[in-house]
């Protein structure tokens, strides 16, 4: 599997992610808070599924693929 959450992108996801389950979990927010897990997954993992059905791609090119 290869990298396609990269830079800045992958910061944003992170940050949306938390801050929208520390909503949740506050109860500003309703249910739908949770769906934070799905951008923080995607930014601590570096893989959007979405990304491959689009074959979008924010990783630099050297970096896009995983060591190992």
């Amino acid at each position: 599997m290869k990298f396609n959450v990269g830079g800045f992108d992958r910061v944003l996801r992170i940050v949306v992610g938390l801050v929208l389950i520390g909503l949740a979990a506050t109860g500003m927010v309703g249910w739908w808070g949770w769906l934070g897990i799905v951008p923080l997954a995607t930014g601590l993992f570096r893989f959007c599924p979405l990304y491959t059905l689009l074959g979008m791609n924010s990783c630099p090119l050297d970096a896009g693929k995983r060591q190992g």
